[in-house]
């Protein structure tokens, strides 16, 4: 009857990565424990190092094939022993380690500096400490194992709530059972022994486990009563044992896989009931427990741990169901796991079963006391909307690289089970622009040999400036002077020097008008701003002279702004405190704002162009009417580090978004409600520590935002929302090496085949290079409207400015980005569903009882008569067995 119990995974494969994509500059540790050795959340990797007391960190994804940087952790005095990250916080590690502590660590994201402390010490204990697990269900809650007594520490208040009577020998390994009520050991006296730590510090079973004392293993299945050990049998015989502790007596089932003197590392998922088990010496192994299939994995070089990666990280729409990290000497080698189907244009929902979600179920005192709430499941809903035919919108086609939550609330996905609505009320809406892939365009687009890139203008400075035609690039020479480069014309610039702008003094900052691409605004150290005119085949010859010059502020020029619907109209800010609002046209001032005690970090107009706002060294974010007083108009508390900071209005200009540090140096970003700016923000999102002022970038027609600094290798990505949560995270941007500066382009350059909604033009130290931004669709045939609203026309002005510095108000007219040869994805047919099997109605609709009876007959005959044809199930999983020989030979 084995022919009944095929498994939907039958047919999965093992693949290591190819070599180049192999995660390199690792040496790892080679001093032995019970530990892994290595661990992965959905973000990062953390492996033992070959010094004592180092972890080496690295992140789990990279972008565009670029390196990854492995940066080491010190973290005890003494060899680390195990460590383990949080299952609801991907970037908490606890670490335990033969100094006698445990240490819990908040890690910064990839590419940051680690941190020299960790948040939490537990301990000392009397001997060291060798295994630990967070709890699976209550946030806060860790095991740990020293010598032959397990302790159950509440990590917020950095004391133990039990420690359970003694074992008879050292620990080990724990382990949770996935609901988190009851704990699991292995121990050295050969026992295994479960315990309800609630109820009595006791164990509550306990039976003899492998004949040998050395390195047994113990896991939970799911959140059933099966529980799995491996170990050594009495002649060193590797085995693995399945128990069901309803009837402890005996194990379930027992076999042996090899003889060998290295430990088993076992790794289950609990999703798919999928078993990997690990030789720290030889080679991988891969069970089905469903079957009595073992499917061995040779791998090169001598294995020091594995690790599974969180579901949440793999490539689903690859068919992926598990992803091994096997340790060595130098690698960390990732391992593929995939199940071959026909089709990988949608999601497999039967390989993907729900997985437990990020969100605790309860604290770590409402567990003590009793709660037994579990976590809520987390659908993997992203693919999901490639399942409903009733979709309006082309669903995504690659994996999530980074937490993400279940669909988004856009009206144009289907709607969500009764069991997600569940979910989504928990977790808040996802952004529909989560899985935004940052690509860098071909070689072909750049500007390379860029020489002498001037790299110390100010922090209130976004470094360079680009319009849809040219950058302009201050360099670093005397004179001020400011290269001028053609977009239409990449390429390697000639060795000899390029036609510049000697603007005659250093520079302070520099933009583009907005309503005539030929002009560039320059302000100088000199406290003069400087209006430049490009010839439009771009710069032939050196400019000396400035089309205009004008005068006003008393000292240094800080930042300068053109207003976003009026014409020749400029505003710049200085170290005299003063927010001067300038008429081009005139070549006078206009406006004179008053009313800052410090230096103004950064100035904003409004959608509308009524309003400015500007946030200062002082710790106040301002809004000013302009044409109605030079006084503010609201005052209330901005960024309480006096580092820098950036603001930019969003949410259709009724939120301010400021971007600054807090006291520590951390980067926040913090956002407001323009009208009520006294009461302060409405939400303040922490990101990172590093030196730069975090520089943004609202797209209005998408509520997308995009963030780095000068000098960062991440551009982080939100969707804002005028409502709790406010931050909607998308995926960021990564580059292998930091960039001196990044700017948008208008939306007009965007290929909206490619579903591209935001052009970036991304500075280096030698190059210039496009960076697009798309969203992953499968049916880019249709023009995806839901990402295309009309967008402003924001090259051609609303109004000139006399009209409005007398009061007049405008706004852009509209366009419609569809091109004419594509259809709406709106107005695109549904699919239909095709129906693969014929129901027997048809055949027996028109036939009589007689004739009814006489071909079931047949049919049952005809079957028993051939054991050997394949069954219904046989063609609903996997591939064709011909296509599947194929695959193998392959």
């Amino acid at each position: 009857m084995n022919r009944f119990k095929a498994s939907r995974f039958r047919h999965v494969a093992a693949k290591p990565a190819r070599k180049e994509t192999w995660i390199r500059d690792v040496r790892a540790s080679s001093v032995t424990s019970c530990g892994n050795h290595i661990k992965s959340s959905c973000r990062l990797i953390a492996f033992n190092a070959d010094s004592a007391g180092v972890l080496g960190i690295v992140p789990v994804e990279s972008q565009d094939g670029g390196k990854r940087p492995v940066t080491q952790l010190c973290c005890h005095s003494d060899v680390v022993t195990d460590l383990d990250f949080s299952p609801f916080d991907p970037l908490l590690l606890a670490t335990s380690s033969a100094d006698r502590t445990v240490k819990v660590w908040h890690l910064p994201e990839s590419g940051q500096d680690l941190p020299s402390c960790p948040g939490v010490t537990l301990g000392p204990e009397g001997c060291q400490v060798d295994a630990l697990q967070f709890h699976p269900t209550a946030a806060g809650v860790l095991v740990s194992g020293a010598g032959r007594v397990a302790k159950i520490w509440d990590v917020a208040q950095q004391k133990a709530l039990t420690a359970l009577d003694p074992h008879g020998d050292l620990i080990q390994s724990v382990a949770w059972k996935q609901d988190g009520a009851f704990l699991g050991t292995s121990c050295k006296d050969k026992k295994l022994r479960i315990f309800d730590p609630r109820t009595k510090p006791s164990a509550v079973q306990s039976i003899q486990g492998h004949e040998n004392n050395k390195d047994s293993r113990l896991l939970w299945m799911n959140a059933s009563d099966y529980i799995l050990s491996v170990g050594f049998s009495q002649v060193r015989e590797r085995e693995v044992k399945l128990w069901d502790t309803r009837k402890f007596s005996s194990s379930l089932i027992s076999f042996v896989l090899d003889t060998s003197s290295g430990a088993f590392i076992p790794l289950f998922d609990p999703d798919t009931s999928l078993l990997v088990v690990a030789g720290k010496v030889s080679a991988r192994w891969e069970l089905h427990l469903c079957s009595p299939l073992v499917t061995q994995c040779l791998t090169e070089g001598k294995s020091k741990g594995a690790a599974l990666v969180p579901k949440l990280a793999l490539d689903v729409m690859s068919c992926e169901v598990l992803r091994v990290l096997q340790l060595t000497d130098g690698f960390i080698v990732p391992i593929s796991y995939t199940v071959p189907r026909k089709s990988q244009q949608e999601f497999h929902e039967d390989l993907f079963p729900d997985s437990s979600g990020p969100v605790p179920a309860s604290s770590a005192q409402g567990w003590w006391a009793g709660d037994n709430k579990q976590v809520c499941a987390w659908l993997l809903a992203w693919p999901r909307e490639t399942l409903s035919t009733s979709t309006e919108s082309s669903s995504l086609s690659s994996p999530p690289s980074s937490l993400s939550s279940p669909s988004s609330s856009a009206p144009s996905l289907s709607a969500s089970s009764p069991s997600q609505k569940s979910l989504q009320s928990i977790l808040g809406p996802s952004s529909k622009f989560r899985h935004t892939l940052g690509t860098l365009l071909p070689r072909s687009t750049h500007i390379t040999n860029l020489k002498g890139l001037n790299l110390t203008t100010p922090g209130e400075s976004d470094g360079f400036c680009a319009n849809q035609h040219r950058v302009a690039i201050p360099l670093l020479s005397a004179g001020g002077q400011v290269a001028i480069l053609e977009l239409s014309k990449p390429g390697r610039l000639p060795d000899t020097a390029v036609p510049t702008i000697e603007n005659g003094t250093p520079i302070a900052d520099l933009c583009w008008d907005p309503f005539d691409p030929q002009r560039l605004a320059i302000a100088g150290e000199d406290a003069k701003i400087r209006l430049w005119r490009i010839p439009p085949g771009g710069l032939q010859e050196t400019l000396l002279e400035p089309n205009a010059v004008l005068r006003g502020h008393t000292e240094k020029i800080y930042s300068i702004r053109f207003h976003p619907l009026a014409a020749d109209i400029l505003t710049s800010s200085s170290y005299d405190m003063s927010v001067r609002i300038w008429d081009l046209q005139a070549g006078r001032e206009a406006l004179c704002l008053r009313g800052h005690r410090d230096q103004i970090f950064s100035l904003a107009w409004s959608p509308d162009g009524r309003k400015l706002a500007t946030v200062s060294k002082d710790g106040r974010v301002r809004i000013y009417t302009p044409r109605r007083s030079p006084e503010p108009e609201q005052e209330g508390p901005g960024p309480e580090g006096g580092r820098g900071a950036r603001l930019v209005w969003v949410c259709g200009g009724h939120h301010l978004l400021v971007s600054g540090f807090d006291s520590r140096s951390e980067r926040q970003l913090y956002l407001y409600d323009a009208a009520a700016l006294t009461a302060g923000p409405l939400s303040v999102l922490s990101l990172d520590v590093a030196p730069s002022t975090l520089i943004p970038f609202y797209d209005q027609d998408t509520s997308v935002v995009f963030l780095t600094g000068k000098g960062d290798t991440r551009v982080f990505v939100y969707e804002l929302i005028p409502e709790a949560p406010f931050f909607l995270e998308c995926n960021s941007f990564m580059s292998s090496d930091p960039h001196k500066g990044f700017l948008f382009l208008p939306k007009t350059e965007c290929d909206v085949r490619e579903v591209e909604f935001a052009r970036a033009v991304r500075l280096r130290q030698s190059s210039i290079e496009p960076v697009a931004f798309r969203v992953p669709r499968i049916k880019k045939e249709f023009f995806q409207d839901d990402i295309y609203p009309p967008t402003a026309v924001c090259w051609e002005p609303a109004l000139p400015a006399t009209a409005w510095l007398v009061g007049s108000d405008g706004q852009h007219r509209k366009l419609s980005l569809q091109p004419k040869d594509m259809t709406p994805v709106s107005a695109a047919p549904q699919d239909v569903p095709l129906r693969k099997f014929v129901p027997a109605s048809h055949y027996l609709e028109e036939k009589s009882d007689e004739q009814k009876k006489e071909e079931l007959l047949s049919a049952m005959v005809a079957k028993l008569g051939n054991r050997d044809d394949p069954l219904p199930q046989d063609s609903f999983e996997g591939v064709d067995e011909a296509e599947w020989v194929g695959l193998r030979r392959g």
